[in-house]
């Protein structure tokens, strides 16, 4: 027998050049005539060849398999087939007989054949891809998963990613805005996934009709839209792989951060680091193809875009107005109006027939109730008794001043002492809590306890003093020359009457 491609090579040399007889050959490498038949009819061995098909054991189960496969498609990964699962079906339900390795082989090869092959993409310069991921941060000592808003350049690779407390539309519509701002210009064309955000309905496989924000943000910055097919991330690869680059690279280890804001900055100068690099098959630096890139971008718009929701709701008898899960309230005259709601990531603006009524940080837990004691003064005026029960009042921080004034007008007002110090709150309706103190504090030095006396003190500390003329920039004015009246003069006046 022939061992290996060295004594094959020599038996062929030998007998082709005529150095040996074929029947020597076989003689002296103990070797049957057809195996040196096949050695001169081939210059390596052919290796193993089947003479006909082999059926296995497994071959009549296949489409039973890919059956299982593609039902497994359609369900939670964590309830789909495992190799050891398909394998007892088939035992059971379909009398196979042949073992688990077998089953393997056959489930593996079936995978590996059904996995898709991608084209490589060329990307002109001017196009974008946003997405959405999740990371988690250590936000004031506890862990917090806050949600990443991403824009990708493909043709520069350049990347901006900000954090933001949840996928909504504020956070969506503020993370375009930002971005533009980082990239210095508006992309041509944005391409996204089919989130409830952009999209409000389907039309077809590739039109949408998108949602009133999306809209208000493509007239804004006047960019195009472009939606991938449903299950088909691939067709905005760029984004999805550098989210994954950022998230491993920008938040490892677990950020520990105060603050939302403080994050971002650190976001926005990871990002600004990776414009240095340059990678493998790029011509130059990403910052330098992204400046080479803007000249295909859009200009940002001078006027400025306001990322918010707008929403309406009734203001309830708590004069509450109920926005994404929480409450906020309003000045307590608005209840049961019909309020105007503006969202912004960090503010939440309340309005009644286009008048700014009140205005709240932005809150993103759920089922909670914000209050502005202010908000209540007025119905507290009419009602004292409540005043120290009222829950919008709970845990007022006010300056030592004010209850030193409470006190003094209970004590020399006796019943109307309550009112007159709510009165006195309520001019903060109109002044800050700053200008207002002040005047406590001036009116307790003085010895006055009365709300419309601490009134006139604000309004005279908010009055400008009157200042001289100044000639400063008028010349001509300086050379006029005002003679001093002649008082005396006036008594002829006199005189003649």
């Amino acid at each position: 027998m022939y061992t290996d491609m060295e004594q094959w090579a020599e038996i062929r040399r030998r007998v082709l050049n005529g150095e040996i007889s074929k029947r020597g050959a076989c003689a002296e490498y103990e070797i049957h005539w057809n195996t040196l038949k096949k050695i001169l009819t081939h210059t390596e061995p052919p290796g193993y060849r089947l003479t006909k098909t082999r059926v296995l054991k497994i071959d009549p189960f296949l489409p039973t398999i890919i059956e299982y496969l593609k039902s497994d498609k359609k369900t939670h990964r964590k309830q789909r087939h495992t190799t050891r699962k398909i394998f007892e079906r088939l035992q059971k339900e379909h009398g196979f007989t042949g073992g688990i390795t077998i089953v393997q082989d056959a489930v593996r090869e079936l995978k590996q054949n059904s996995r898709e092959v991608f084209l490589p993409l060329s990307h002109p310069p001017g196009e974008a891809q946003v997405d959405f991921g999740f990371a988690d941060v250590l936000l004031n000592g506890e862990l917090t998963k806050v949600a990443l808003f991403v824009m990708t350049m493909p043709y520069s690779d350049a990347i901006f990613m900000q954090a933001f407390p949840r996928e909504c539309t504020e956070s969506f519509l503020e993370g375009h805005k930002r971005a533009f701002e980082f990239f210095g210009g508006v992309p041509k064309r944005i391409s996204y996934d089919n989130s409830k955000i952009a999209v409000a309905r389907f039309l077809g496989s590739r039109k949408r009709k998108v949602t009133t924000e999306f809209s208000r943000l493509k007239s804004h910055f006047l960019f195009e839209d472009h939606f991938c097919l449903v299950r088909r991330p691939n067709e905005k690869g760029h984004v999805e792989r550098l989210l994954d680059f950022a998230r491993r690279n920008f938040l490892v280890p677990v950020p520990a951060i105060d603050s939302l804001e403080r994050l971002n900055e650190q976001l926005w100068q990871c990002c600004q680091e990776d414009l240095k690099r340059q990678l493998r098959g790029k011509p130059s630096a990403k910052q330098v193809l992204l400046i080479e890139e803007q000249s295909s971008m859009l200009p940002i718009p001078k006027q400025a875009f306001d990322a918010h929701r707008l929403a309406q709701a009734n203001a309830n008898s708590l004069s509450l107005v109920r926005f994404d899960k929480n409450s906020y309230s309003v000045p307590t005259k608005y209840a049961y109006r019909q309020i105007t709601i503006v969202g912004t990531v960090d503010e939440v603006r309340l309005s009644f027939e286009d008048q700014l009524i009140a205005r709240h940080k932005r809150h993103w837990g759920r089922e909670q109730s914000f209050f502005d004691p202010v908000h209540y003064l007025g119905l507290l005026e009419r009602k004292p008794g409540g005043f120290d029960h009222a829950k919008p009042l709970e845990n007022w921080d006010l300056p030592v001043c004010f209850g030193i004034l409470r006190r003094r007008m209970e004590t020399e007002l006796a019943e109307i002492g309550t009112r007159e110090f709510i009165k006195v709150l309520r001019l903060l309706e109109r002044y800050s809590i700053t200008e207002l103190k002040h005047a406590v504090q001036y009116a307790l030095d003085i010895g006055v306890v009365n709300a419309d006396a601490i009134r006139l003190i604000l309004d005279y500390q908010q009055e400008v003093p009157s200042t001289v003329f100044c000639l400063d920039g008028r010349p001509h004015l300086k050379l006029v020359q005002v003679a001093q009246t002649n008082v005396s003069a006036y008594q002829s006046l006199l005189l003649g009457g």
